[in-house]
This record gives C-alpha cells, structure tokens and sequence, in this order.
C-alpha cells in the first residue's frame, strides 16, 4: 500500500509539475523554430510536435504571452501549444477560427481562461499578418459539453437559445476551448470574438 501510495504521489507530481515542465520547453522550441521559419518565408513550419502557423498573444493572459499554434488538437499538439481545430477557418478568414488549449498540465496555455472579460483583446500573429479578435463575451458565460459542435461552426448559433456567437459584428469569429474545470470534466468552457483589424506584417 506504502508503494501503491507512493506511485499515484509520483503520477500526479508528473501530472502538474513535470508536464507543465516539458511543455514549456516544447513550446519555446516550437515558436523559436516558427519564427526562423517565418524569416525564411514559410508560412506553416513543420516541428516534430506538428505545422505551426501561428502565435497567440493574450495580454489578459501577460504582457509577455505569445503562445504557439499548431494545426490540429492531438496530444502531441497540445502538449506543444495551442490546437487549431481542423476544418474551421484559418486566422482572419471568414468563418470560425477555432482555438484550443488546456487549461491545466502540458503547460497550461489557458490556465487563466475564467479571468478573459468582453471587450478584452487577442492577436494572432501569422507570417504575413497581425489579426486583432475583441471578445464578446467572459471567460465564464459559456459551458458546454463536450460533444457539443455547435461551438466551432462556421457562425455558431445555440440551438438551445442561449449564449451564441454574436450577430451584427461581421462573419470573421474567432472561438476559444478549454476544459471547464480545473480537474477531468467532460464540459468546456467556450469565449466568442469577433475580428475588428488586420495588421500587414513585413519580415
């Protein structure tokens, strides 16, 4: 039982401590690499985690927050950084550019993700271009269970007739995921915004 004991002390250490650990890592490397592949004129840049395109800068999250993104939501990309769903809209596209993260372990990209206010702005920064999202709503507004797709269509509306994408500020969204809370749930909470600036980039 002593060893039994000590095992699960040791996994949960690994789980809180030593993921957040070599996530970090990953995600230093992953942006390094992003950003010489940008000077170089690549717009994707592979990394051995998955294609990156972009970084996510949340001044709501720090002054200095510039997260990795990596096409797709596998375990290898998320251990990396933050996922671009497939098959939404890529960054300043007409549609649902969907983005997800955890919110605890693996380096905890959207770990103060309650704390986003409307009104509250992100950048996605790509090769060519800085695209500026406004948040419409809190980071608390909005859960939903996992299994919901709703969230990441093109313009997301709830079928139950509650908290929707909003209407009337473009057909340029963008969408946020993380887990609900803290420990396992099958809930996720979900935060809105709308593109309102795009910032040609010269590397």
């Amino acid at each position: 039982m002593i060893l039994a004991g000590v095992a699960v002390l040791a996994w949960v250490a690994w789980e809180f401590w030593g993921t957040n650990w070599v996530s970090h890592q990953r995600q230093d490397e992953v942006r390094s690499q992003l950003e010489d592949g940008w000077a170089d004129g690549d717009d994707t840049v592979h990394t051995k985690f998955g294609e990156a395109t972009a970084i996510l800068h949340v001044p709501r999250f720090g002054k200095n927050y510039a997260m990795p993104v990596l096409e797709g939501t596998d375990d290898e990309v998320l251990a990396a950084g933050i996922g671009h769903m497939l098959d939404t809209a890529d960054a300043g596209e007409k549609g649902n550019y969907v983005l997800a993260a955890h919110r605890v372990t693996h380096g905890e990209p959207f770990a103060d993700f309650p704390e986003l206010e409307a009104g509250d702005k992100v950048y996605v920064e790509t090769r060519t271009a800085t695209y500026t999202y406004v948040l419409d709503m809190n980071g608390t507004d909005l859960e939903v269970p996992f299994t919901d797709e709703w969230v990441i269509q093109p313009f997301p509306q709830n079928p139950d007739g509650g908290v929707s994408a909003p209407t009337g500020v473009g057909k340029h969204l963008i969408t946020l995921l993380t887990c609900a809370e803290i420990f396992h749930t099958e809930q996720r909470s979900v935060v809105f915004g709308h593109l309102v600036a795009m910032e040609p980039i010269q590397r």
